[in-house]
């Protein structure tokens, strides 16, 4: 794997928030048994320490809505089911981080209403602000936002990178799935990979 520059690279800590990470969310029947068997947790709040200590980029797309849905749109099923099981609603615990994986200081929690955190939102032109060229993702689902934010990276550009034993689908097949399709839109590699290529990147 080609070395990674730190500065040069953000990492997407995606939907990570108690409504679809925590076994207890909306979502969490849906995530929680794969999640705890893969230990994605432990293994994005790892992949987050050397990120960190790299002196990288951390953005944490969560997804949230008005207490009314008057900012869903419910064309996408997955959207639909938003609002039926009544999550993801702004201000409330259902969007908050996980407590693990609590955001530092200066790391930016992105609020968004469609399956991309790029769609509808500034991150795109945030990033390329800050001279950033290199997007590695991680979180819950692989087959869903996960997914999604890599192939819209990929579009705009970016170098793209699936952090793939952080992340978890609803399945170990669909997640092996997810990572065969992804492997033609971006680099699918692990934590310690990644974790190799920043140590090349620093040097």
């Amino acid at each position: 794997m080609e070395a990674i520059e730190p500065s040069r690279a953000v990492l997407l800590v995606v939907h990570m928030q108690y409504d679809i990470a925590d076994a207890r969310g909306a979502f969490g029947g849906f995530f929680s048994e794969e999640a705890e068997r893969n230990r994605t947790v432990a293994k994005v709040d790892d992949l987050l320490g050397t990120v960190r200590e790299a002196g990288m980029h951390v953005v944490y797309p969560v997804i949230a809505f008005e207490n009314d849905y008057s900012d869903l749109v419910p064309n996408v099923p997955l959207l639909a089911m938003v609002g039926q099981f009544g999550a993801a609603v702004k201000g409330t615990r259902q969007t908050e981080v996980l407590e693990e994986l609590k955001p530092q200081e200066g790391e930016l929690v992105l609020l968004h209403t469609r399956t991309s955190p790029f769609q509808d939102t500034p991150l795109d032109r945030l990033l390329r602000a800050r001279g950033i060229d290199t997007v590695i993702v991680c979180g819950i689902a692989t087959n869903a936002s996960v997914e999604d934010a890599a192939r819209y990276a990929g579009n705009l550009g970016y170098r793209t990178i699936i952090a793939s034993d952080a992340c978890s689908a609803s399945s170990l097949a669909a997640h092996e799935a997810s990572l065969q399709s992804l492997a033609l839109f971006g680099e699918v590699a692990d934590t310690a990979q990644i974790a190799a290529a920043l140590a090349d990147g620093a040097e």
